[in-house]
């Protein structure tokens, strides 16, 4: 196997659409593709030239342009380009240049068209036929988890090999000059062939076993002489996984066999080496793992040195395919721990409570819609049985000491101060229970401006049925309110799509975050807010707003079609939040809500448009949908 081919199809199998890609797919592009370099601002594809390959940039950036010469996009390493031009009548519509110095891989037609034939993964994410929302949704949507992650993923660099009559001083040399633990020994084929290849000097060799560090401090300590060979020495049985395996699976072949080490393969050719650490690394960035060390802390300092693994755990998630939900619960789940956590040490330092209380989240934590931006809305629902004077100081305790240990662990205070440190928010049932029949039956847009949040809530800690009470309570009356919905209505009018006329895009003015656009405060929060509306109309007790249009979709509030615009809508756009934080954490900058157009491909500036539209059509038939009665039409003039 050529050091070449192995190279090409190493760097293809980690970036996307060829990364799902079968192992044999990745064989047969990397065997027909064929390489070629440009200086900076070299042409490679003019407008209408005849164009038979798909580009792959394997170094350096190029430019995208229209025909007129204004920039469409740019591409950078691990990106492709031309394929709009394979789809269509095989002419450049888009030409490209180099803005650096480039290395490029260009696939031949044929395959690429057996790939879009033959993957449905491939297919989706270079087709444009299907309507362009959905579409990115759907690209966005993979399963990702040890039980399907290809272990070849781990692979970081090809593994040292060396022939059996290697000694061991040279092979220690070699190994500690290559910073590894392990090498594989190779040696001539034998009359079992497996495990035998061809390397780049068409020299066959078959994979004898490997030899570990803790094989090397065994040899010393037997007081083996420094030029004993390597192959007298290494064990002939080689335990090795196929580079097509999971993560999971690589894990449990190294449980079974008690081994730390393990050569992964293509076929009969090693492609690298995997250790246990790299796999307990891989899981150690999981939100489960993350979950389990939380509740293992004793001290609220032990929990606020989580916070980068929650960043790393979020990078993870990202990287790995997941989708909205699975991001938005694990996250919640995180801070639900926390959360928890913080309670308990609370309690054992403060004592138990003096009467019973539930800690309750608001907002997207209550949704499980949490991102890695984001504050605290929390509150304590406590029993009926709290006397002021002889229990708050407790409770006052205990809110602090929570709140001030979120904000460690990166949840930082609410700007609106509603957290449970906030007296008016830390009362007991029957209060919250009036609070909420008061906004229901005599609402106005102003009095709810600041309470809409409290119609996302979720019990975290406590009794949990004092929370029940009150999502019961909202589910029955607020239906039968038509001026309270009104009210909520208007209030989901606050805050508008970024669409201009012609559907450009209207920037922030604010100075900080000049000419970018809020995604969170433009786009997925008016969309919460609507979807909130709409079913607290049917009076479904859902929190998460996925879960509330499933409940939607059980009436006739939206027309037939409605439902999965706004899910694709709310996906897209959060998911363009969520991947904006990953760059922010990746180029070691504050992640915020914020982004610039023009730092977007083109697709995806589209596809935003098509979210935002979305978002407008809705909030045009919310007001229409919930109009405010006449009878209060008449009292407010």
């Amino acid at each position: 196997m050529e050091v070449e081919w192995l190279e090409i199809r190493q760097h293809m199998g980690r970036f996307p659409p060829f990364d799902a890609l079968s192992d044999e797919l990745l064989d047969e592009i990397a065997g027909q593709v064929e390489v070629a370099y440009y200086r900076a601002d070299s042409d490679i594809f003019v407008a209408d030239q005849e164009v038979d390959v798909l580009g792959y940039v394997r170094s350096g950036a190029v430019e995208v342009s229209r025909r007129n010469g204004e920039l469409y996009d740019r591409r950078g390493e691990g990106e492709i380009f031309g394929h709009f031009s394979l789809l269509r009548n095989h002419k450049v519509r888009f030409p490209i240049r180099t803005l650096e110095d480039s290395l490029i891989y260009f696939i031949p037609d044929a395959v690429f068209q057996r790939l879009c034939e033959e993957d449905e993964h491939f297919a989706d994410f270079v087709e444009v036929e299907r309507p362009r929302l959905e579409s990115a949704v759907e690209h966005q949507k993979q399963q990702n988890d040890m039980m399907i992650t290809r272990v070849r993923k781990l692979l970081t660099r090809y593994p040292l090999m060396l022939e059996a009559r290697t000694t061991l001083q040279a092979a220690a040399g070699q190994i500690s000059d290559f910073g590894a633990s392990a090498v594989l020994v190779l040696d001539s084929p034998s009359d079992n062939p497996r495990y035998t290849f061809r390397d780049s000097e068409e020299r066959a060799w078959q994979v004898r076993g490997i030899l570990t560090d803790s094989d090397f401090r065994r040899t010393v300590a037997e007081g083996r002489p420094p030029d004993t060979p390597i192959g007298e020495v290494v064990s002939d049985r080689l335990v090795a996984i196929q580079s097509d395996e999971s993560v999971h699976e690589a894990m449990l072949t190294m449980l079974r066999n008690n081994i730390h080490h393990l050569p992964v393969m293509h076929r009969r050719s090693p492609v690298g080496i995997v250790h246990l650490s790299d796999i307990i690394r891989y899981e150690t960035h999981s939100s489960l793992y993350l979950v389990s060390n939380i509740y293992s802390q004793s001290t609220a300092e032990g929990l606020a040195k989580l916070a980068p693994d929650v960043r790393a755990a979020f990078v993870r998630m990202v990287e790995d395919g997941a989708d909205s939900r699975m991001i938005g619960s694990a996250l919640s789940t995180i801070g639900r721990s926390f959360t928890r956590r913080l309670l308990e040490l609370a309690e054992e330092e403060l004592g138990p409570p003096p009467v019973a209380y539930c800690f309750m989240a608001m907002g997207s934590m209550a949704r499980n819609e949490q991102t890695l931006v984001t504050d605290q809305d929390n509150a304590l629902v406590l029993s009926d049985d709290f006397d002021p004077k002889a229990h708050d100081d407790y409770f006052l305790a205990l809110a602090k000491r929570v709140s001030d240990g979120l904000a460690a662990c990166g949840y930082s205070y609410c700007t609106g101060d509603i957290m449970a440190t906030n007296p008016r928010w830390r009362q007991p049932l029957s209060v919250w229970k009036g609070y909420f029949q008061d906004w229901i039956r005599d609402p106005t847009p102003e009095r709810l401006l600041h309470s809409s949040i409290f119609f996302d809530l979720d019990a975290v800690f406590g009794e949990n049925a004092y929370v029940e009470q009150l999502q019961d309570l909202i589910a029955t009356q607020a239906p039968q309110s038509r001026l309270f919905l009104a009210a909520m209505a208007r209030n989901a009018l606050n805050r508008t799509p970024p669409l201009g006329f012609f559907r450009t895009f209207v920037m922030e003015k604010d100075g900080k975050h000049n000419n970018s656009i809020n995604l969170k405060r433009r786009g997925t929060a008016p969309l919460t807010d609507l979807i909130r509306v709409h079913s607290l109309a049917c009076g479904s007790r859902a929190q998460n707003s996925f879960e509330r249009l499933d409940d939607i979709d059980q009436t006739q509030l939206l027309a037939q079609g409605v439902s999965a615009k706004l899910r694709h809508a709310l996906e897209f756009l959060t998911m363009a939040r969520i991947r904006h934080q990953v760059i922010d954490i990746q180029h070691e900058r504050t992640p915020d809500n914020n982004i610039e157009p023009e730092n977007v491909s083109d697709s995806e500036r589209h596809t935003l448009k098509d979210a935002f539209q979305v978002l407008s059509n809705a909030q045009k038939f919310l007001k229409f949908r919930y109009p405010v009665p006449p009878a209060a039409e008449r009292r407010r003039r």
